[in-house]
């Protein structure tokens, strides 16, 4: 088992033990073979220069940098691509930048021919990513993709037929079904112990730090990210999908913007706002830049290119998405989900509950307890672990039987940010083909997957838009997800 340094963690995001643990528990990092001598380098290009490529990019630099490399940047911000490419380089020790070819959007296929591309990273605005799939494809090159895999039912359709005309592979990151504690509630499911599943209730709470964060940033615009059912819950649909191994096939959802935006502002009396966080001081929703050296370089040093503020304020004019959210899901075996998400809560986590014929099993996931403001009434970008007696940071999954007393289901330590998921994820995508044997978790996930996680989401938005539910067949998407479905590696088949 190797050891990790852990890298990009959102910096509003919580930070509890498994994001800088440098070591796994057993048995939670699958084996790999060496790669033998005559096996290439895989050449990689990353497609999305922003915050959440660092990830990428310092694992082809370091841990991963034996069997990939990156050859070229595609990004419309060249401040973003100096940054990354001068990290590259030092990573690398050339003693200055690593001074890669660089493409503009559009440019995709031109950038996968001129640098013999194998696999494009597309770690972009959700908006883009359809497109970019589609050139990387019909280039010839593989796809590594963030979720969400597309905002769309088009982009559905665009990234369906591309992959049906070239047989191209598309591999999503979906890094929460590699968290320990995710795959433990897995294993509790598929192993028959409740029972047949009949319903499962998932609450996600994002706190009033990390929460305002998507009402900052380009997230806050329905047209680039689809809203937060679609950026944010693709996450939390996916490990639904997962866990049940079953095919969403009826949404119904309700939704609305209580809290931040300009006119939630007016309502409550908050006064005058800021445009921006930074050099905003004694404001608990201000982000100042200045405070992390890769958000400073990445956005308000890159911002002179095109205008672009990582620091918006949250109750600022022109908030198009939700910050309430509540989803219901008929699945095609029969299992209901109950869905809610909220963006402005003051303590970070999730709860999961599942139902079954013969008992039942709670997930339940403290990330941070609370929020504590500074002396001048602002919150520190990278503060100190809460602690709370009453709403202490941590996990467990508890399993009951019908006539039996609760059992508590120990969790291994991960390695990384997203629930300790980000390293062994990184490590399926780049060494896949070097795997010996087969995850009976069934983790890895490719673009069916990432088509039923990016579906509920389209057809919640639908529903908000119609006010009714919305069949996910009738959303046309170029392939029926719920007619004979396989069973994958590590799932139970159906009823």
């Amino acid at each position: 088992m190797s050891d990790f340094s852990p890298v990009d963690q959102n910096p509003t995001a919580p930070a509890p033990a498994s994001s800088t643990r440098t070591q796994a528990g057993p048995g939670v990092v699958p084996a790999y073979q060496a790669p033998p001598p005559s096996r290439p380098r895989r050449r990689y290009a990353v497609a999305g220069t922003g915050h959440r490529a660092g990830m990428y990019v310092a694992a082809l630099t370091g841990e991963h940098a034996d069997v990939g490399e990156i050859v070229a940047w595609l990004d419309p911000n060249p401040a973003r691509i100096d940054h990354y490419d001068a990290e590259a380089g030092r990573a690398l020790g050339l003693g200055g930048p690593a001074g890669l070819p660089r493409y503009a959007p559009g440019e995709a296929a031109r950038m996968v021919a001129e640098q013999r591309v194998d696999t494009v990273i597309v770690t972009s605005v959700d908006r883009a990513h359809a497109e970019l799939v589609d050139h990387a494809l019909r280039a010839g090159a593989g796809v590594v993709v963030e979720k969400p895999l597309t905002t769309d039912a088009d982009g559905c359709r665009r990234i369906v037929r591309a992959i049906a005309d070239t047989g191209g592979e598309v591999v999503m990151t979906f890094n929460y079904r590699y968290a320990p504690r995710n795959s433990a509630l897995r294993q509790v499911i598929a192993s028959g112990t409740i029972g047949e599943v009949t319903g499962v209730h998932f609450e996600w709470a994002l706190d009033t730090m990390h929460g305002a964060d998507y009402f900052r940033r380009w997230h806050r615009d329905r047209a680039l990210s689809a809203g937060l059912l679609v950026h944010k819950a693709s996450h939390h649909f996916d490990l639904v999908n997962w866990w049940l191994a079953d095919d969403p096939v009826k949404v119904y959802a309700s939704a609305a913007l209580r809290f931040y935006g300009h006119e939630n502002a007016a309502a409550r009396g908050m006064g005058e706002r800021p445009e921006r966080g930074t050099g905003v001081h004694g404001d608990p929703y201000a982000l100042d830049l200045r405070a992390d050296p890769r958000l400073e370089a990445l956005y308000l040093r890159a911002e002179q290119h095109d205008g672009y503020r990582r620091d918006t304020d949250p109750f600022a004019p022109g908030v198009t998405i939700e910050d309430n959210m509540a989803v219901l899901v008929d699945y095609r075996r029969g299992a209901m989900l109950t869905y809610s998400l909220n963006a402005h809560s003051p303590w970070e986590g999730y709860r999961v509950t599942v139902n079954g014929t013969a008992g039942r099993a709670e997930l339940e996931v403290v990330e941070r307890g609370f929020v504590e403001l500074g002396a001048d009434g602002s919150i520190a970008l990278a503060p100190t672990a809460a602690r709370d007696a009453v709403r202490p940071t941590g996990e467990r999954v508890v399993v009951q039987r019908h006539w039996e007393r609760a059992e508590e289901v120990p969790i291994p330590g991960g390695i990384g940010g997203h629930g300790g998921g980000d390293a062994i994820l990184l490590k399926d995508v780049f060494r896949r083909d070097l795997r010996i044997g087969d995850d009976p978790l069934g983790r890895a996930a490719d673009h069916l997957d990432g088509l039923r996680a990016a579906v509920v989401g389209i057809a919640a938005n639908e529903s908000l838009a119609t006010g009714r539910a919305v069949l996910v067949g009738d959303l046309d998407i170029g392939a029926d997800l719920t007619a004979g479905a396989p069973v994958r590696q590590g799932e139970r088949p159906g009823p």
